[in-house]
């Protein structure tokens, strides 16, 4: 097990990380400053094993999660990413994402494991850890919060596939006391930016107006700020989908706006 460190403060987390360096079988990497989604790269990185599992410090895996996902990467070479049922706080509700992964309108064959996806939790994702690495992980600058959809895109554009297996299970226990309305404006600066760094230019502009329209009230204009901001490096590193994966990335937007008009 690596755990990382993203520049945690305070006695009980220097308590906790004495602990967790005394623990035979855990590295602690200690990173001094927070790098965000970033940092499980640096997980990845220090750890051999074929396959990584996330987990972060509000999460966690049922009993015998990890060993069925590791055999469903095993048994499917050309999966990259297996994407967990993700259960939220002591109720054990469901998470939103779930219903969206098990309905995902994306052809799949015959074998494989589960609804093949173009997005996931990344405190219920299970990946292969050549592939996770050779795309480079997750991206420096996303932070927490809507971090998984360049990840999900780029596995896809190199011929990986992401695959939701139901029977597979995440705890997530979110923590209390955060700002709600900044993981909102971060949340929709990043879908901002992944619309930008890797769509077409003829959805640019209505999948850019889609995503304010749909922003919560007093979010959209800050979280556009905050995109706008990142321009210049989104324009250095932007890199068009192939357009199969388009075409399947529009079906799942269709199916989702055809989901919320039922509702």
């Amino acid at each position: 097990m690596v755990v990382v460190d993203n520049g945690s403060r305070g006695a009980p987390a220097a308590a906790l990380l004495a602990e967790l360096e005394a623990t035979e079988g855990v590295d602690v990497v200690a990173l001094g400053r927070n790098l965000g989604a970033a940092a499980r790269t640096v997980g990845v990185r220090a750890i051999a094993t074929t396959s990584v599992a996330f987990a972060d410090d509000d999460s966690w895996w049922a009993p015998g999660a990890l060993a069925e996902a590791v055999a469903v990467l095993d048994a499917h070479p050309r999966l990259a990413l297996v994407a967990a049922r993700v259960l939220v706080g002591s109720d054990l509700r469901e998470d939103p994402v779930n219903a969206a992964m098990a309905a995902s309108p994306l052809a799949r064959r015959a074998d494989e494991p589960g609804p093949r996806v173009l997005g996931f939790v990344a405190c219920g994702a299970v990946v292969r850890r050549d592939a996770y690495l050779a795309v480079g992980g997750f991206h420096p600058r996303f932070g927490i919060g809507g971090e998984e959809e360049p990840l999900a895109l780029d596995l896809a554009a190199a011929g990986w596939e992401l695959a939701y297996v139901e029977r597979l299970v995440a705890h997530h226990h979110p923590a209390v006391g955060r700002d709600p309305a900044a993981r909102a404006r971060r949340q929709l600066r990043n879908a901002l930016w992944s619309a930008w760094l890797r769509r077409p230019r003829r959805v640019l502009g209505p999948r850019t107006l889609a995503l304010l329209r749909a922003a919560p009230r007093g979010v959209a204009a800050r979280g556009l700020g905050g995109a706008l901001r990142g321009l210049p490096w989104v324009l250095r590193e932007r890199r068009v989908l192939p357009h199969a994966i388009e075409r399947e990335l529009r079906l799942l937007e269709a199916s989702a706006r055809a989901a919320r008009a039922v509702r």
